[in-house]
């Protein structure tokens, strides 16, 4: 029997490559969306193309009952759930020095979305992993999409900082609860060339953070969604005895700048 996935905020960027390689490996795919349908119907019809089963969900990731109907949609559809990708996610563009600059309600919000949801949506899922270990020893898997924001303070606002950072906490209280049914598993992406965060950077800024990517980090070059899908299939579909971990995948960029070398 085919495994069955959900991916969050899947019409797009690193969702949608993900969903597209857990396809690629067989497995049967809930499509999320909140705004994004055009894009949303692509990455369904690709889906299908590799010779899978889908669905396309929309759903609000900050509403709870929206966690639910995904995951009892999907339930539905399949009879089983394998695999959680918290991929959702939202932030203000907003320079951290300017204090001034996020309101309570840009907490809310970017809280609500990156870590809420999370909770909600990896709650919902339980249940159907429970289950199949219970039955047949079926391991489930939940894989959070954090940030080096999360890790390093870093990041396109302060409040997005925080959220990944209790994100990352969240891993680890879930990881302990999960077990043995599930493992609960981060990848904390650095810069990724995304349609969304060329939108939120602006071109000119975020020409200036690719080429210095390209650069000045240890690896010299700029994160791609395929590379960071690389890491989240990782957790997801391999890693049978890790539970409860982070993996920065930024090119090296949290290691410094133009690091020394012995010559």
């Amino acid at each position: 029997m085919a495994k069955v996935a959900i991916v969050t905020g899947s019409a797009t960027g690193l969702g949608a490559t993900c969903a597209l390689e857990l396809a690629a490996k067989g497995y049967n795919l809930a499509i999320n969306y909140t705004k994004s349908k055009k894009e949303a119907d692509e990455t369904y019809a690709a889906v299908k193309a590799k010779g899978v089963d889908a669905i396309l969900v929309q759903a609000d990731m900050g509403q709870d009952a929206d966690c639910k109907r995904l995951a009892d949609e999907t339930m539905k559809k399949w009879g089983r759930i394998d695999g959680l990708i918290n991929n959702a996610g939202t932030t203000k563009f907003q320079a951290q020095g300017d204090l001034d600059g996020v309101t309570p309600e840009d907490f809310d919000r970017i809280l609500r979305v990156n870590v809420t949801g999370p909770y909600m949506m990896s709650r919902a899922v339980f249940p159907a992993m429970k289950k199949q270990w219970e039955t047949g020893k079926e391991r489930g898997s939940v894989v959070n999409i954090s940030s080096i924001a999360g890790v390093m303070g870093v990041g396109s606002s302060i409040p997005y900082a925080c959220s990944k950072g209790a994100l990352n906490t969240l891993t680890l209280t879930l990881a302990r609860w999960f077990s043995p049914a599930a493992r609960v598993n981060t990848v904390c992406p650095g810069f990724i060339q995304t349609r969304w965060l060329l939108g939120g950077m602006g071109e000119e800024n975020y020409n200036k953070m690719k080429t210095m990517q390209e650069e000045t980090t240890p690896l010299r070059q700029a994160g791609t969604t395929e590379q960071m899908a690389e890491a989240v299939l990782f957790f997801l579909t391999s890693a049978s005895n890790i539970t409860g971990e982070f993996l920065i995948v930024d090119s090296g960029m949290h290691l410094g700048m133009l690091p020394m070398k012995a010559r």
